[in-house]
């Protein structure tokens, strides 16, 4: 159905505005830099205002960049009109005509393209059989729930075989069931054209199921770009860990630099395999945990002790809310099934898995 798939590159690309009040220069995007390969899935994942909206705007081409350049495959479109990238954008509002049917929706960018009606009609019932909706043609949007409007828009962005795929949030306005349903049904099109595309969202489950690689930003700059079990397992500093995903810093001091990190935690030691460049002796640091990291044991048996206040039961895992000196702390107890789930009200110890950890300095602490 698609063309050859076509990378993006983005290179030092900055967007500044004027703010209205102060009148001085707000960089909204900073020297982003980075190459989605052809027939990849990347998503832009931050918080509210880090700059993912308006680097995919500058994708997209409705807005310009300050400095740096844009392409398409080996075409530079830094400065070309939307009308004129080879692209088309799913939006987090659905913009379907209501006046429409589901067919005519489909069927519109073709028609502003003169595409004869065999022709037309041919594309729109493949478009709709691969989007899961081939029965409901006739049908007006507004008979239709929110997760088929979504894919109505999917198939309108597809139907003339862009060469990238641009999506922001377009998952927001479902609800949680259906984002999941969704999330699959993105990935299984997107992998099955072989179609490249950009991903917006601020959700780290929706960018953890979808993306082969994601970039990480915060406040306009490209903080960590990599796979999800990279950006989870191993992130760059404590905001891309705090942010995709739950996690417990511990403080402590740093003993030893060689192949791996020792540090002193609690009157105890441990050498941990992963860690920040430049970590020193003698330096305060945070050791990293995710709650499945973490091990409840026996009291006086771990490095911190504490009581089980709360069990919540998944299923598959047992989240534990521990109360310690140090705060309350969540641990993931993996296959309740064959493994002891201490009680609420229980003592227990708190331990670590090291290889499962990571070595940060302390905030403000020297490099």
């Amino acid at each position: 159905m698609l063309k050859k798939s076509v990378s993006v590159r983005l290179e030092k690309v900055t967007k500044t505005f004027v703010d209205p009040h102060s009148k001085k220069d707000v960089h909204a995007v900073r020297e982003a830099d980075f190459t989605i390969e052809p027939g990849e899935l990347v998503t832009l994942l931050g918080p509210s205002g880090c700059g993912k909206t308006t680097t995919l705007r500058m994708v997209a081409g409705f807005e310009l960049p300050t400095s740096g350049k844009i392409f398409i495959g080996d075409e530079d479109i830094t400065f070309l009109p939307p009308n004129r990238r080879d692209k088309a954008m799913v939006f987090q509002s659905y913009g379907l005509f209501p006046h429409m049917s589901v067919f005519e929706n489909v069927a519109y960018g073709l028609k502003l393209r003169k595409v004869e009606a065999a022709e037309i009609s041919r594309r729109v019932n493949e478009t709709l059989a691969l989007v899961g909706l081939a029965e409901l043609g006739n049908r007006p949007p507004g008979r239709l729930s929110g997760g088929q409007q979504q894919r109505v828009a999917l198939a309108r962005a597809l139907i003339v075989e862009p060469s990238v795929l641009l999506l922001d949030e377009p998952l927001s306005n479902l609800d949680a069931l259906l984002r999941e349903q969704m999330r699959v049904e993105i990935r299984r099109i997107q992998k099955s054209l072989g179609i490249t595309a950009l991903y917006v969202t601020h959700d780290r489950t929706e960018a953890m199921s979808l993306s082969d690689r994601v970039i990480v930003m915060n406040a306009g700059a490209v903080v960590q770009i990599g796979s999800p079990h990279e950006i989870y397992q191993d992130p760059v500093d404590a905001f891309v860990a705090g942010f995709i995903g739950k996690v417990t810093f511990f403080p402590g001091t740093v003993v030893e630099v060689d192949r791996g990190c020792t540090v002193s935690l609690k009157g105890r030691t441990m050498t941990v395999p992963r860690f920040a460049e430049g970590l020193k002796p003698d330096q305060a640091c945070s050791v990293m945990c995710r709650p499945e990291s973490l091990r409840l044991e026996e009291p006086g048996s771990g490095f911190l002790d504490g009581r089980v206040v709360t069990n919540v039961y998944l299923g598959h895992s047992v989240e534990s809310y521990v109360d310690t000196p140090e705060g309350e702390i969540l641990v993931q107890v993996d296959n309740p099934m064959a493994r002891r789930v201490f009680a609420e009200g229980e003592a227990v110890s708190v331990s670590f898995v090291p290889e499962y950890t990571k070595i940060f300095p302390e905030e403000g602490s020297d490099r």
